[in-house]
């Protein structure tokens, strides 16, 4: 009986037992089905928080950074853009003034190839000065004018080999340039980049009419500013005469003076019309263009460091002229129409635009300017000086904007008959207002006195320490 007792409780004591464990089974399988259901990542969570977060920081480094970089470059499009090429604060001083032949040359229906554009251009980035100097497609290359042949004038020597250092030669030759680099533009690509970047808003000087079957050549443009397309472009720049044999009035230069004036001109429009913002997304098309019209031997890595600094540039600083020099009679150059380039002339002129508008003037000694030692806040700057020199001791530099060549001489004399001394004279584009800008903090007595005399102008602050004269003054077409 003891023994039954016993066995009873040793059973309902391993029923307890194992109802427990059943119980504890059943409620850890509901535990790891809920898990199943709703898994917690409270880990990986933690991980990505922080991962986020440094990628911020680094965002927010590589940013301030970046930002620093080009505030250092000068801020702005050209500080971005020089940042972005791996430019730092001196890699601008380092370069210096770049210069290539530009030529413009088209094909006949024989397949013959045309010069019909031959140029000099130079820029500086770091003063922001460019120029452009036409060569007229007559220049003779010969040595003796007497027996000349039409495959002596410069824009044959392309045609005849095609190699573009027979003409860098030939071109170095007359202004004593020693250019390096070249850019060949085929007409096909001058009409792409003119659509590429929706046209140039231009004032046609005249009405053109003109037509040539065997160039398969065509202008009719009507005179007033207007918007040219590629085609139309092209018809302006490659215009010289009606047929009737009228041409651009005198005063404007007439044929291929005409012509390489609203070549320059054009040109100009091209660039600041080109240098809009809007344009750079175009900049895919554009080099597209290039690539299949451009024929040049300047490395990329080079034109990639003049980029940045040029997007800026102000056409206002862009100097333009034609190679000075003669056409003499045919019967003085074997029936040959050609044009002799003055030598004397060329010099001069090859200095003025592509030297001394760069070279800084040395610095001056101070006795010809005053300062107020005294005065408490002992301002002793350029801003604070006012020049006593006096109206002979003042260089003036002359610039023509008028679009009248005899409007210079006229307002040179008019100066020296007034006691001024005028060092130097140039042409830009065409400008509206005259302006007599103040270089050198020259006195109003003095300012005002030009302008009298000149009986025309606005005066000007635009003080330069690199200023080779004192006064620049910018005839514009209100001065008669």
């Amino acid at each position: 009986m003891k023994e039954n007792n016993k066995n009873k409780r040793e059973n309902k004591k391993g029923n307890v037992k194992k109802n427990t464990n059943t119980k504890i089974k059943t409620k850890q399988a509901k535990q790891t089905k809920q898990n199943l259901k709703n898994p917690k990542k409270p880990k990986k969570k933690k991980i990505w928080k922080k991962i986020l977060l440094i990628i911020l920081l680094l965002l927010l480094v590589a940013g301030g950074v970046f930002a620093y970089k080009v505030y250092k470059n000068g801020g702005g499009l050209s500080g971005i853009l020089a940042t972005a090429v791996g430019h730092d604060e001196n890699t601008k001083k380092n370069l210096g003034e770049f210069k290539c032949l530009v030529l413009g040359i088209s094909t006949d229906e024989q397949g013959a190839l045309l010069t019909d554009t031959i140029m000099v251009a130079s820029y500086n980035p770091n003063t922001q000065k460019a120029t452009l100097l036409s060569i007229p497609r007559d220049t003779y290359t010969g040595k003796n004018p007497a027996k000349a042949t039409a495959y002596e004038k410069i824009n044959s020597i392309y045609s005849r080999k095609q190699d573009p250092q027979d003409v860098l030669d030939a071109v170095n030759n007359i202004t004593g340039l020693n250019l390096q680099y070249y850019v060949i533009v085929k007409t096909e690509g001058f009409i792409k980049l003119v659509d590429a970047i929706d046209g140039v808003t231009f004032n046609v000087p005249i009405d053109m009419d003109y037509d040539d079957p065997s160039q398969d050549l065509h202008i009719h443009l009507k005179a007033g500013e207007q918007k040219l397309d590629g085609d139309k472009a092209e018809q302006l720049v490659r215009f010289r005469h009606n047929n009737d044999g009228t041409s651009y009035p005198e005063e404007y230069g007439d044929n291929d003076l005409g012509r390489m004036r609203t070549q320059r001109e054009f040109i100009m429009a091209v660039i600041k019309q080109t240098a809009k913002v809007e344009n750079i997304f175009k900049l895919g098309e554009i080099l597209d263009v290039a690539e299949e019209n451009v024929i040049t031997n300047v490395d990329f890595n080079v034109i990639k460091d003049y980029i940045p600094y040029a997007v800026e540039f102000n056409t206002d600083n862009l100097l333009t002229a034609a190679l000075p020099g003669t056409t003499p009679p045919w019967n003085e150059t074997n029936g040959v129409s050609i044009f002799v380039v003055d030598k004397k002339q060329t010099a001069t002129l090859i200095q003025e635009l592509f030297y001394d508008r760069d070279n800084p003037e040395e610095e001056t000694d101070g006795e010809n300017t005053t300062t107020n030692a005294t005065n408490s806040t002992n301002t002793t700057s350029s801003t604070s000086t006012i020049s006593t020199k006096s109206k002979s001791e003042i260089k003036v530099e002359v610039i023509n904007g008028t679009g009248t060549s005899s409007n210079l001489q006229q307002a040179v004399d008019s100066l020296k008959r007034a006691g001024y001394n005028v060092t130097r004279t140039g042409v830009t584009n065409t400008t509206p207002k005259t302006v007599i800008m103040n270089k050198k903090n020259i006195g109003d007595a003095v300012l005002e006195g030009i302008e009298q005399t000149l009986e025309v102008g606005t005066i000007q602050d635009s003080e330069s320490s690199s200023s080779k004269v004192d006064v620049t003054i910018i005839l514009g077409r209100d001065y008669n």
